[in-house]
């Protein structure tokens, strides 16, 4: 096959269909549903149970993290120059989809008996396998299509399948504690059943979902060698990725906060303990629609109105929850509905845009960096969940907030109120500001690949004659 029928191939798929859609993103069900456990759960159990120290549970968590974020930029890169016989994103989705696996699987079916080695070889190859996969799997969904509109229904595809993988996560504990109360290996073997049921399945559908060019049939622009000078300028010199990155992680602190505070806000702001894992799997089962719900306006207004409106959206929930009194716990339930129909929409809108940014660099440069703009983009996103913890915990903390008090000041109440509003509230609203006039809509973008397709040509008549 030569180059010429590489451009064919690839401008085939504009749309797939609703089966084949789910297909290419199934792989994103069980690293979805292993995320909040693998952070929320295991470490937990791990320390009552099996007797593993918090100190050192902490430390390698901490690696794991660590590892995950540099990882991104750097398979990102690697997988933009991959060339062998199955594709670019494909041998990375494989090989990080099976450490995922093996890494999920030492967490969740953990041996009697077990150490900090153990748990530290789990953690590593949990969290590699992720990142492989998921960076090069986000970089081919925004391959999939050149069409404006496609790349946000591939989006919200993900949006839908992660919300849906979240509520099934979380229904698990309170279905162990149904049948055995506060058993902690039980809650580690249903989550790990979740994933591998899953994970084995998801990862043959994805990979066998749509056919993957090889990269040594693409043109040389999609192999040229490695410079880290080239690279850093393509991030740090393109302003319009710099905006989408600073509002995803604008984004995500907002809702880092949220997530942070949201069970202090139920069992002691309002005194409502028997809500603690009901009012999570509430808001999420609404995110289930969010998806959809929120395609449909971004295909009616465009990604960047749609997301301007999306963060304007939660950004008047949050600032409605200054409303609340501790005996107000009926609208905590609406906000909390409300917050879960807009749960993800920001965030849907700016994964499509990173596509987008990618097809302008290459037209303006020459250069193809998928890859590399959806690995910093997931870096953005770790960076606004840890902002999140590294500030609104200590916030509260110096208002006299205190969990383990038997009771606390209504300053304190206050005050952890104050932050569970204001910190997501002002977030989303600078998420806003970064995006608003955003110049990149369908018809400019429609121009852009115009502009590509032809540079694509010249190369075609210049590497392969035409048959």
């Amino acid at each position: 096959m030569h180059y010429r029928s590489f451009a064919r191939q690839r401008s085939r798929y504009q749309k797939l269909d609703a089966w084949r859609l789910f297909r290419f993103t199934a792989l994103a069900v069980p690293i979805y549903a292993a995320a909040q456990p693998v952070i929320a759960f295991v470490p937990a159990i791990l320390a009552r149970n099996y007797g593993i120290p918090l100190a050192g549970l902490g430390l390698v968590y901490l690696i794991g993290q660590v590892v995950n974020s540099l990882l991104d930029p750097v398979i990102g890169a690697l997988s933009d120059r991959t060339r062998s016989r199955f594709g670019r994103r494909k041998p990375w989705i494989a090989g990080g989809g099976l450490l995922f696996i093996a890494g999920a699987s030492m967490l969740f079916f953990p041996p009697a008996g077990i150490g900090l080695g153990w748990v530290s070889v789990g953690v590593l190859l949990y969290y590699t396998g992720a990142s492989a996969a998921q960076t090069a799997l986000l970089a081919w969904s925004g391959e999939i299509s050149g069409n404006y509109n496609e790349r946000t229904r591939i989006a919200s595809q993900f949006t839908l399948l992660s919300s849906s993988a979240l509520v099934l996560a979380l229904l698990l504990p309170a279905l162990a504690d149904q049948v055995r109360p506060d058993d902690g290996p039980l809650r580690l073997t249903l989550f790990g059943v979740l994933v591998l049921v899953t994970a084995v399945p998801g990862l043959l559908l994805t990979l066998t979902a749509v056919p993957e060019v090889p990269a040594s049939e693409a043109p040389e622009p999609f192999a040229e060698p490695f410079s880290l000078g080239k690279t850093l300028k393509a991030i740090f010199g393109n302003a319009l990725l710099l905006r989408v990155l600073a509002a995803d992680a604008a984004v995500t602190a907002g809702q880092g906060v949220r997530t942070a505070l949201l069970l202090f806000i139920v069992t002691i702001y309002f005194g409502r303990p028997e809500w603690a894992a009901g009012f999570f799997l509430l808001q999420y089962s609404f995110g289930v629609l969010a998806g959809p719900l929120w395609r449909r306006i971004g295909l009616l207004l465009g990604k960047s109105r749609a997301a301007v409106l999306a963060e304007l959206t939660q950004a008047a929930i949050n600032f409605g929850l200054l409303l609340l009194t501790p005996d107000r716990f009926g609208l905590m339930m609406v906000l909390a509905v409300a917050q879960g129909l807009s749960q993800g929409s920001g965030n849907l809108m700016l994964r499509s845009m990173v596509a987008d940014v990618a097809d302008l660099h290459r037209a303006e440069t020459g250069e193809d960096r998928v890859g590399l703009y959806y690995s910093v983009f997931s870096v953005s996103m770790k960076l606004g969940s840890a902002l999140a913890l590294g500030i609104a915990l200590p916030l509260v903390s110096a208002f006299g907030f205190d969990p383990k008090a038997a009771t606390n000041t209504p300053e304190a109440l206050n005050a952890l109120l104050l932050v569970f509003a204001l910190g997501p509230a002002l977030a989303h609203t600078l998420a806003a500001a970064l995006v608003h006039r955003f110049p990149l809509d369908a018809s400019q973008h429609a121009e852009i690949r115009r502009q590509i397709e032809a540079r694509d040509d010249v190369y075609a008549a210049v590497l392969v004659p035409a048959e």
